[in-house]
């Protein structure tokens, strides 16, 4: 009876390392084929000489990755505000921006106010003047940031806004040239989570690539015009 014990934990411990080492080599294949599809990213990016395609590349494979529901790309100006350049949201069926076609409204966001000091409570304006990543879990619960604005979108269409993630794009030189902003996160269920810190690194990565692409597209638009 001892033996058959014995062989019946061996058996149970092979089982439970099997397990384990396939969830690794699992976890290493996922990792392989995102790194690998950032490098496709790259390529693309770095090819697509249309801005409005460009922008709306970025955006499209940023929600992709990070399964959020909704997005938006701000361009920088020389005046320092955040222009709305492209909008997207899924479950809202708003596509505005980039090639839609249909023009986005939206006042600009001041990254400076009229006393010429930082505007540190809007949460675009923050991360495009520190250059930081901003991951907001609730926007409701946020203290941090106003997200009024946000409310009163939500209150007219019926939304609610959860989670938040606020990427800087900065250039060659660590200029900030805008701002990429996800909304959403879903998980397989469809269900409302925060941006995990897995998927933060890869966002700030694709935001890298795109950063230096947007950046010579825009150059040239400029030289062109």
């Amino acid at each position: 009876f001892k033996d058959l014990s014995l062989a019946k934990r061996e058996r149970s411990y092979i089982h439970d390392r099997a397990l384990e080492v396939g969830a690794k080599e699992k976890h290493m294949s996922s990792d392989l084929a995102l790194f690998r599809r950032l490098i496709d990213i790259g390529i693309a990016l770095s090819a697509e000489k249309d801005t409005n395609k460009l922008m709306e590349i970025i955006l499209l494979e940023a929600k992709d990755i990070s399964n959020a529901d909704g997005g938006t790309l701000y361009i920088r100006t020389k005046e320092n505000t955040l222009e709305f350049a492209i909008m997207r949201t899924d479950s809202l069926r708003v596509a505005q921006g980039g090639t839609s076609g249909v023009e986005i409204t939206i006042s600009p966001v001041q990254m400076f106010l009229e006393d010429s000091s930082p505007n540190t409570q809007q949460i675009v304006a923050s991360a495009a003047l520190s250059g930081d990543t901003l991951n907001i879990s609730d926007a409701y619960d946020s203290t941090a940031f106003d997200f009024s604005g946000t409310k009163r979108f939500d209150d007219g269409n019926n939304y609610r806004t959860k989670s938040v993630l606020t990427v800087p794009l900065k250039n060659s030189q660590d200029y900030v040239i805008g701002v990429l902003q996800l909304l959403n996160a879903q998980a397989p269920d469809g269900e409302v989570v925060a941006f995990s810190d897995q998927i933060q690194p890869l966002i700030e990565a694709l935001a890298s690539q795109a950063a230096v692409a947007l950046d010579n597209a825009l150059l040239i638009d400029a030289q062109e015009n």
